[in-house]
């Protein structure tokens, strides 16, 4: 049962777009980041939803590894392609503008397909892929990130956790919507782990002397000084559980966010200096839209793939398990369940809120206060 208290989804709206702008963006590019990191605490995504919005948003800003202010370049244009280069603004502005262009494209031609480089977090990959289901299309994102996964038979970490993420609009409430790691935990979950005093579960992580480690802090500070590193999806640094697999989708996401725009990748994205000092991310993100009307029409596509999951949903269950879910089942339930609540926030979390609250002088005041 939850036991922490909510936040107005309101409330906390209209906190973190004031927030966003009074660290320097935009009023109306603010509107788009409160409503990625929102999306992401709907669907029950914590890792990368208000439990980010200090440490990796403001924090970044304060620091100058993340520009307030967007200057989005298009550096290629073709009926159905874009190139275009964030110049290290929002990651997630740069994203909600681009995709807005490869929907109409793919809207005019069937499909399209585009690129960023020298760009930022971008907040879930999910988001992304189901503003194209949302309009009847299928979305495909992927991005890069700081180095964390380690290669098969490796120890360093090498790629980042790179999520492969694909929405597929569905005659049902909700798409299929596969937005997941390639890595069998993301970073911001073993953040997540650490804000709440959670060790992270043996077996995620690898260590260079091959030990076991659990402690989510000492996971996070090995990761940034390069003495541990995540496991592929499938674990390592062996193949006994098909680690490779993981390995393999990693680097294609790791090649195809930087080489389709021509971006950097890999230890180029640490955020640190070679002396150490912080410096601008540089991501790559890649896109797709393809539009089911340019094969057997939306409606049928819908209902196919609805067929297809509720098929799936209603075979044979395993010994004391209720129910078989398909992806995107479980974060519309979050939805339902969340809706009229609010936002769960920890601790840790009410903290930072406060924290930034009282830094920008802000009229708020949150119901955990009391």
């Amino acid at each position: 049962m939850e036991t922490r208290p909510y936040v107005p989804w309101d409330l906390m709206n209209s906190f973190l777009v004031d927030a966003f702008k009074g660290y320097g963006v935009p009023e109306d590019d603010a509107k788009i980041c409160a409503d990625v990191l929102l999306e992401s605490d709907r669907r029950g995504i914590e890792s990368h939803g208000c439990n980010r919005f200090k440490p990796i948003y403001i924090d970044r800003i304060k620091r100058g590894t993340l520009l307030p202010k967007t200057d989005l370049e298009i550096v290629r244009e073709t009926p159905t392609t874009v190139v275009a280069d964030a110049h290290d603004g929002m990651g997630m502005v740069a994203s909600y503008r681009v995709m807005k262009m490869l929907i109409e494209k793919a809207r005019a031609n069937g499909m399209a397909g585009g690129a960023i480089r020298n760009s930022t977090h971008f907040g879930i990959a999910g988001y992304w892929a189901t503003m194209a289901s949302r309009e009847g299309m299928i979305g495909l994102v992927g991005t890069n990130a700081r180095p964390s996964i380690a290669p098969t038979f490796g120890v360093e970490n090498m790629m980042g956790t790179n999520p492969l993420t694909f929405a597929l609009p569905t005659d049902e409430e909700f798409p299929f919507c596969i937005d997941c790691a390639t890595s069998i935990v993301q970073r911001g979950k073993i953040e997540y782990y650490a804000r709440e005093g959670k060790p992270t579960p043996p077996g995620m992580v690898v260590t260079q002397d091959g030990s076991s480690v659990t402690d989510s802090k000492e996971i996070l500070r090995m990761l940034v000084e390069g003495t541990a590193a995540l496991a592929p999806l499938g674990g390592g640094p062996d193949d006994k559980m098909c680690g490779y697999k993981g390995y393999g989708y990693a680097a294609t996401v790791e090649i195809l966010s930087a080489a389709l725009a021509g971006g950097q990748f890999m230890k180029a994205l640490t955020g640190v200096s070679p002396d150490g000092s912080p410096q601008m991310y540089h991501l790559g993100h890649f896109f797709f839209v393809v539009d089911p009307d340019a094969f057997c029409g939306r409606e049928t596509f819908k209902k196919v793939a609805g067929d297809i999951c509720r098929e799936l949903r209603a075979s044979k269950r395993a010994p004391g398990y209720d129910r078989i879910y398909t992806a995107g089942e479980k974060e519309y339930l979050a939805w339902l369940d969340r809706r009229d609540r609010g936002v769960p926030v920890g601790e840790a979390v009410q903290r930072e809120l406060v924290e930034v609250r009282d830094e920008l002088g802000l009229p708020y005041r949150f119901p955990f206060e009391g």
